[in-house]
């Protein structure tokens, strides 16, 4: 069953990348936008808890440390893609479950049969295919350690989940904390890049901006934002069932499986065309993925 709950859960976080990516050739205000998602993601875990009257206690303060996970690593990911070779950042983003099954071992003596971690290291390697760039070199590591950051703090969020779960901490709750102190931290940044714009004339980038595409409202980007927290709140919501019942870094490689969904996007909607690469990725996925359905 947890096999379901994390491949569901890759289709929801393959739909908040895609969207994702349609807002970024936008002109929004990324933290304003992000506050939405974060948002929505309280409103829905709020209700969610109320409703099926779950239990709060101290457990789902563990969604706190998940929540500046998540934020450490979305800050760190953009600050590598601003700074650093997008595709050595894309690579790293695409890692956290080897940290995730490492950091299992030694935490919680989590182990893989040798056909799970076949399934792993093959899943891994496709991902890896699908994201690897012919123009990388290894003389080009601008921005790598944003990247490493990034790896590492996606690692720790679904390390927190996994240990909330094993807390028996009620879902709900959890995720309350997490998704509002997400929102503590985007609302933050927000605020302090708005006084900042009061306090300065407006740069040329700023015009540069202007002339190009008229910026989304604040009322828009944050009602996007809080549509878009939809997908993201529903893929959190079915991924910790899947740390509760599954293998943590097995759970963590399905998920990472969402690329697969922005492939798909990008193929059907971009008309952009698979490569020999990308079809090799994908096909390695997929046998990855079926290697553990036949052998959990």
């Amino acid at each position: 069953m947890w096999l379901v709950f994390a491949a569901l859960s890759a289709v929801a976080f393959g739909l908040r990348g895609i969207l994702y990516h349609w807002t970024s050739q936008k002109p929004i205000n990324r933290n304003l936008m992000l506050l939405g998602v974060f948002t929505t993601g309280a409103l829905i875990s709020l209700l969610g808890s109320l409703f099926l009257q779950q239990e709060w206690t101290l457990y789902n303060l563990i969604g706190i440390f998940m929540g500046l996970f998540s934020f450490a690593a979305n800050g760190s990911m953009y600050k590598g893609f601003s700074v650093g070779k997008a595709s050595l950042v894309a690579i790293l983003t695409g890692l956290p479950p080897v940290v995730v099954v490492v950091l299992a071992y030694i935490l919680w003596g989590e182990t893989l049969t040798i056909w799970q971690l076949s399934a792993f290291f093959i899943i891994i390697a496709g991902i890896l295919i699908l994201r690897y760039s012919s123009d990388l070199s290894l003389k080009q590591l601008q921005g790598v350690q944003w990247g490493l950051l990034t790896m590492l703090f996606f690692a720790m969020n679904d390390l927190s989940g996994k240990q909330a779960m094993l807390f028996e901490a009620a879902i709900f709750p959890t995720l309350f904390m997490m998704f509002i102190t997400g929102s503590i931290c985007f609302g933050s940044l927000w605020l302090i890049g708005k006084r900042r714009v009061n306090e300065n004339s407006p740069s040329s980038i700023v015009v540069t901006e202007m002339i190009q595409e008229q910026p989304w409202k604040e009322s828009k980007t944050f009602l996007w934002g809080m549509l878009v927290g939809i997908t993201n709140a529903s893929g959190m919501i079915l991924v910790l069932p899947a740390f509760r019942l599954g293998i943590t870094g097995l759970v963590s490689a399905i998920v990472a499986l969402n690329v697969l969904l922005i492939l798909l996007y990008s193929r059907l909607f971009l008309k952009e065309k698979f490569s020999p690469r990308e079809f090799i990725g994908i096909c390695m996925t997929l046998a990855g993925v079926l290697l553990i359905r036949i052998f959990d």
